[in-house]
């Protein structure tokens, strides 16, 4: 069993766990916003996530930081959350329970992640022509975007939805064109 497939059996009941609780206290998409935020938080700091993720770090200490960046930014309950999971010993996985949460949320919502990959920074008129059209392709009620910037592209984007992928990027259209030519010669 590789480390990705442990680590959705466990996050998986916890994310549901967490949903449930947000239901129950009708706060599916304030706990939405929360996990949002707190995911950021993890992914900018690195010291942060190193010091969750430390198997000799004291529960107490984590619990300290957890209540330091978390009280009065979340929900009572979220916070008991995150704190059960240290008393758990399952902190480790706090990253995939919350995206794991995240996508129990769309699915909840009917809601797409679309992946972004973009030559240059999108304006929001450019993004809002992307919702659209990906929301005209999946049938789904919204669309939530993930966008990236990566130059090496040369012009155009790459969406991801799911399974499917659209290159509409210079660099597939060369790729392409160059497959196309090696295959005439």
């Amino acid at each position: 069993m590789n480390d990705t497939t442990l680590s959705s059996e466990i996050a998986g009941p916890y994310a549901k766990a967490l949903m449930s609780v947000a239901e129950d206290n009708n706060a599916i998409d304030q706990v939405g916003a929360e996990v949002a935020d707190l995911l950021e938080v993890l992914a900018s700091s690195k010291e942060l996530t190193d010091f969750l993720m430390n198997p000799l770090m004291e529960p107490d200490a984590k619990k300290g930081v957890l209540r330091q960046i978390s009280e009065g930014k979340v929900s009572d309950f979220l916070l008991n959350f995150l704190l059960l999971l240290v008393d758990r010993g399952r902190v480790t996985f706090l990253t995939p329970i919350l995206k794991q949460y995240q996508t129990l949320l769309r699915e909840l919502k009917q809601t797409v992640l679309a992946d972004v990959v973009a030559a240059v920074e999108l304006s929001e008129d450019q993004q809002h022509a992307i919702r659209d059209r990906v929301q005209a392709m999946t049938q789904a009620n919204s669309v939530e975007l993930s966008v990236q910037v990566d130059p090496s592209l040369l012009g155009g984007l790459i969406i991801k939805v799911g399974s499917q992928v659209i290159d509409a990027s210079l660099r597939g259209q060369l790729r392409r064109i160059g497959m196309q030519l090696a295959t005439t010669a």
